[in-house]
């Protein structure tokens, strides 16, 4: 018999409340930091008398810029057209469209990283990967936006375009491929020219005549709006930068105070910069090798003297309604807000307008001469292109300076804020490793400034802005809106792995996550295998990059080899490239032989590809492999992901 003093025995021991506590520890995490997703709408409440819908993959805005201008030309067809983001929408239930008489999807594809999908359409590349979904009966037209200095041209657009008819969609007209690195608007007008008379000919219809210019959205003007309403340079939630709530996203970006802002060269007539961002309480991860997106404000100096050329108060609170009830996309920009904020946060106004523009903004020029010019200047005739190219592309001309040099042009500035693109998030490579940084991101970046042929300054956006963000004697932290975004850009899986890094200039920043995390992996105990890695900059004395750090790194043996293309410090220059053909043994052997994982960041169009080339000859000057061969090898190499870029042009 129990003794009735007997401790009664506990409901639970310390292993079940462990247990109980973890999982209502991953619960409550779930409930307050799962991803809030937008509602799903599906094609069973797509409008009726829509039979155009232009679906954009897009991550840097051009893709639903085009979205919008086929959209837009629609009417001119007799059609209604609406432009989508294919995250929005069901797109399993895209086989409905066939239900809606005369109906088209055309799809603007833009291809990201290295052949990838953007952000938006990865749900609907996966269905596409996944489905065997019957699309007879729906008609498509795709045409994809990429840059042919990277090795998987137009990938996404190409494989669109392909599955949508292996699943018997019905092409209504021919792929276009547009080209960034030549002239992607040139490339799109000329595939539009010739796709709406395709879709004329395909549904039987015909041109209305109707070619001038038609707005999108009404202006509503708040004269007693209480200010608390009105958006400040929010991507997303009303005041989220006053509240900030996780998950951090493209819609809501977290402030990240500036901890570190320092100057990288020594010398010479550049800015290089080192910045570090604070995440201690955003709750954000990130891995050695993803990217950093940050949102700049506009110059407010720009941003004033276009308000002073139209005449105009920017801070009059002012919502850009959409005419088309039905439309999903109630405001070019979060509204209500001010013209100085859509100037300020929201709008591009310091790139070359695109002819479309110069098209819409032509009706406002009273001088009949500039008005032709203008007109002309967005045609597609030989002469309009060429007076395009100089006068805008070669001049580089931004909105400011268009407004300056034709003095009769004085547009509505709500005219103007419709068909200004929006000013896009930049991607920076993060120079830092959350294995010894968990706390901080690091950025390192050029400041872009120089004179164009008119003798103005033109200053990138984003570095000048980010250069200004300096920490004051008083201790102010200057915030930075900014989200993370993942990457394929990995180290082996195996610390063992030996890793070959190229990159000059400012594509040393992953490596320096890399190289940080190679050396945790070492302070670990692992077993590390040769890390090596290959810069190039101009000077020695001048612009020799993170030279303390890495000469610390070569010293105490994380950088196995550290090897310096100092172009200009003698007669004739010396690349990466001419380093990777003097070690070409040693390369082949640890590629070949040893399973090296090779890495590339910087310049797309020309280090890239001369990278390449050097690889190329070493397989065939040491491995005895035939050009074609080499070819084959290293496309094996990046299929296998053991030849990883991370470009840009």
């Amino acid at each position: 018999r129990r003794q009735l003093h007997e401790k009664k025995r506990p409901l639970l021991g310390s292993l079940d409340i462990f247990i109980f506590s973890l999982i209502a520890g991953l619960l409550i995490y779930w409930f307050l930091f799962r991803k809030k997703t937008e509602p799903v709408l599906d094609f069973k409440t797509f409008p009726a008398n829509r039979n155009v819908v232009v679906f954009y993959g897009s991550q840097t805005g051009t893709a639903e810029e085009f979205a919008n201008r086929l959209a837009k030309d629609a009417h001119r067809y007799g059609m209604k057209g609406m432009a989508a983001d294919p995250e929005e929408y069901d797109m399993s239930e895209l086989s409905r469209l066939k239900e809606i008489p005369n109906s088209m999807a055309v799809f603007c594809m833009a291809t990201y990283g290295e052949g990838d999908p953007t952000d938006n359409a990865q749900e609907f590349y996966d269905w596409m990967q996944g489905t065997d979904d019957d699309l007879e009966g729906v008609n498509f037209a795709v045409f994809g936006l990429g840059n042919k200095t990277y090795e998987h041209f137009n990938a996404t657009g190409k494989y669109t375009d392909k599955r949508l008819a292996e699943l018997g969609g019905k092409r209504v007209f021919d792929l276009g491929l547009g080209d960034d690195d030549s002239n992607l608007e040139e490339d799109f007008i000329s595939w539009k020219e010739q796709f709406w008379p395709a879709v004329c000919e395909f549904f039987g219809v015909e041109a209305t005549g109707e070619d001038s210019s038609i707005r999108q959205f009404e202006l509503v003007v708040h004269n007693d709006i209480n200010m608390n309403q009105v958006y400040t340079g929010e991507m997303g939630r009303l005041k989220s930068f006053q509240t900030q709530k996780p998950p951090f996203d493209s819609k809501n970006p977290f402030l990240a105070p500036v901890s570190v802002n320092r100057k990288l060269n020594k010398g010479g007539n550049r800015h290089l910069m080192h910045i570090e961002l604070d995440i201690m309480d955003s709750k954000i991860r990130y891995d050695a090798g993803d990217h950093v997106a940050v949102y700049p404000i506009n110059d407010a100096v720009v941003v004033s003297r276009i308000g002073e050329r139209l005449g105009v108060d920017l801070d009059t609170a002012i919502s850009l309604k959409n005419l088309d009830e039905e439309c999903n996309k109630k405001h070019p920009f979060p509204c209500p807000t001010t013209y100085r904020t859509a100037l300020s946060h929201y709008l591009d106004i310091n790139n070359k307008p695109r002819k479309n523009v110069l098209y819409d903004l032509a009706q406002y020029a009273s001088d009949p001469q500039e008005q032709e010019n203008m007109r002309k200047m967005a045609s597609a005739s030989p002469e309009g292109k060429a007076l395009y190219q100089s006068w805008v592309l070669d001049s580089e001309r931004n909105i400011l300076a268009i407004l300056e040099d034709l003095p009769s042009l004085n547009p509505p500035i709500d005219h103007l804020c419709e068909l200004l693109p929006r000013l896009q998030a930049r991607y920076y490579s993060i120079a830092s490793s959350s294995k010894v940084h968990p706390n901080s991101i690091h950025i390192c970046a050029v400041v872009i400034e120089y004179t164009t042929e008119t003798g103005r300054v033109y200053k990138g956006v984003a570095t000048n802005w980010l250069k200004n963000k300096e920490v004051t004697e008083n201790g102010h932290k200057h915030t930075v809106p900014m989200y993370v975004r993942r990457s394929q850009f990995r180290l082996p899986f195996k610390p063992s792995n030996p890793v070959i890094m190229i990159g000059p200039g400012t594509g040393i920043a992953p490596f320096m996550g890399f190289i940080q995390e190679r050396a945790w992996q070492k302070e670990q105990g692992k077993d590390v295998g040769e890390t090596i890695l290959y810069f190039g900059c101009r000077h020695k004395n001048e612009d020799f990059l993170y030279q303390q750090e890495l000469e610390e790194f070569e010293r105490v043996g994380v950088l196995t080899q550290l090897n310096i293309a100092f172009s200009r410090d003698q007669e004739r220059k010396i690349y990466v490239q001419h380093l990777l053909k003097k070690n070409k043994e040693q390369l082949w052997k640890l590629i070949h032989s040893n399973n090296a994982h090779i890495y590339v960041c910087g310049d797309a169009r020309n280090m890239a590809r001369d990278v390449h080339t050097a690889f190329y000859e070493i397989a065939e000057e040491v491995g005895g492999l035939t050009h074609t061969q080499a070819v084959d090898y290293f496309k094996k190499l990046m299929t296998k992901g053991r030849y990883s870029q991370d470009v840009w042009s």
